[in-house]
């Protein structure tokens, strides 16, 4: 903020970032494709619930529910382990591309 600028006018306080709408736009039709993509080839993991059409965190603890009781309706154990310490760790960009290059064979201008 500058020195002069009024703290209780609204307008002086500005979203830090806002992407123009053609930038968004263009994020979304880049998704659509590469999950197109993705999803035609067979990559994604059968149970994966991230980025994927009526799949969500809620499918995902369903699935996990769904396991745990079945396992103690069959009498075997149930054992729940939940790691959340990376659940906010950013990712490393070039382990990324690496992955994407070798496990999702993409490459070119979409790297």
């Amino acid at each position: 903020m500058n020195a002069g600028m009024d703290l209780a006018d609204p307008c002086s306080c500005r979203p830090i970032s806002n992407p123009p709408v053609t930038s968004k736009l263009l994020e979304r039709l880049v998704a659509r494709q590469l999950l197109a993509r993705l999803n035609t080839s067979g990559l994604l993991p059968r149970l994966q619930s991230a980025y994927r059409a009526n799949h969500s965190t809620k499918t995902a603890v369903l699935k996990v529910l769904s396991g745990i009781l079945l396992a103690i309706d069959t009498g075997n154990a149930a054992l729940l382990l939940l790691d959340l310490s990376a659940a906010f760790d950013t990712a490393d960009h070039g382990i990324l591309l690496q992955r994407l290059k070798h496990s999702y064979r993409l490459g070119g201008v979409v790297l």
